[in-house]
């Protein structure tokens, strides 16, 4: 028994042929819109003119006791927005406006603390600190443990290498 897949235009009904173009339509935000955005299909015919229909829009962030202090996002008609500018047009204030930076990207992954029981003693190339040195002494069962589980080397004060580095007597 085989399966045969069926492409139907989301916006219309139409069956699509297997030649048939279709468009993929994302909607990134609209009022019934719940869980995020998603793709509906089209016929290339169906979205011509959808350029044509597309709105000037201002799409603008308050910031203001409203939200619990979140942001509110506000999308309005261009010329709304414009009319709201008093002094001068309002071309001319987004010109001069003070810029707004966007925030800093990460640099990678958070720093890893290696000085908490959840971290002390995992392989790192960094050095080893005195709150690490100390939990892995005083709590050597638990941090050994930890390490086993999760697949990586446990540490063995007889080893030379492990004394030196978490701070071992070191046998002679």
């Amino acid at each position: 028994m085989g399966k045969k897949t069926i492409r139907v235009s989301d916006f219309s009904g139409t069956v699509l042929r297997p030649d048939d173009e279709a468009v993929r339509v994302v909607v990134l935000e609209h009022p019934d819109l719940v869980a995020g955005p998603v793709q509906l299909d089209a016929t290339p015919t169906e979205i011509e003119n959808i350029d044509d229909a597309a709105l000037d829009v201002a799409v603008v962030e308050i910031h203001d006791q409203h939200g619990g202090g979140e942001p509110r996002r506000v999308v309005l008609t261009a010329s709304e927005f414009d009319a709201m500018a008093t002094d001068m047009p309002m071309a001319q204030l987004l010109k001069t406006a003070e810029r707004v930076r966007p925030p800093k990207a990460r640099r990678g992954p958070e720093k890893i603390d290696y000085g908490t029981i959840e971290h002390a003693g995992k392989p790192h190339r960094g050095r080893v600190t005195e709150d690490e040195a100390l939990l892995v002494r005083e709590r050597l069962d638990e941090v050994n443990k930890r390490l086993a589980d999760a697949g990586l080397r446990q540490i063995d004060p007889a080893d030379p290498e492990h004394a030196e580095r978490y701070g071992f007597p070191v046998a002679s």
